[in-house]
């Protein structure tokens, strides 16, 4: 009886342990938390970055953060009363979206402020607080809270050249449409050069027209420039 007894508890132990290794191992390579702020959601931006598919995390979005919202929705300016309206589309959609999970967090009935409790269950959570809110990431840095700007995103993609730059450029080969001729940037961008098929494995001076982004990656359109002839 003593030893059934003693394999019971054995296997009890085993089983408990088991299961604290597992819980363990899935809060150690659990996804990173992110938790996004009134600006994020008024921005609506983040709505597309989610659907992309590039969020490595879980999008939290606290109840005093929506409630916020809902006083400006509510509020009797117009532009800010469009804004909010707006925020609060995006944060029901973000709910919709397959690519990522997105939780709505009760955080109690707001006796503190928005960006306190931000910081505080970022903190708690050891996540990130998604804004564009210039303030709360001065805040959030000095109490070594991680913060991720969407304006930072954008411009880490923006284009390197503007329309109307010119550069030298070696054509690699035809285009698909008639004349066109086609070289590369050294990032991989592929510029597309009208009236350039005759000048297949020839340096030229082109002038950036229009660009072009798809799923697939960016095109620039370009045109030849006329060199200027020397006087004689």
């Amino acid at each position: 009886m003593e030893l059934f007894i003693l394999l019971v508890g054995l296997a009890i132990f085993a089983e408990t342990s088991i299961l604290l290794f597992k819980k363990e191992k899935i809060n150690l390579g659990g996804k990173r938390r992110i938790y996004i702020d009134t600006s994020a959601l008024i921005d609506g931006r983040i709505l597309d970055i989610a659907k992309s598919g590039f969020i490595d995390g879980n999008l939290i979005i606290l109840k005093s953060v929506l409630r916020e919202l809902q006083l400006l929705a509510d509020g009797k300016d117009s532009e800010k009363r469009n804004r909010a309206r707006a925020g609060l589309e995006v944060a029901a959609e973000l709910e919709r979206v397959l690519e990522v999970d997105t939780e709505v967090l009760d955080d109690g009935e707001g006796r503190k402020q928005v960006d306190e409790e931000l910081l505080k269950h970022a903190k708690e959570g050891k996540g990130y607080i998604l804004t564009l809110d210039y303030n709360l990431i001065k805040v959030a840095t000095a109490e070594n809270v991680k913060t991720l700007n969407i304006n930072d995103l954008a411009l880490a993609l923006r284009n390197e050249f503007l329309p109307g730059e010119i550069i030298k450029l070696k054509i690699l080969e035809k285009g698909t449409n008639r004349g066109q001729g086609v070289g590369h940037l050294n990032n991989g961008t592929m510029v597309i050069v009208d009236n350039a098929a005759s000048k297949i494995g020839q340096e030229v001076t082109v002038e950036f027209v229009r660009f072009f982004e798809t799923s697939a990656g960016r095109m620039i359109f370009a045109r030849l420039v006329k060199q200027k002839q020397k006087n004689a």
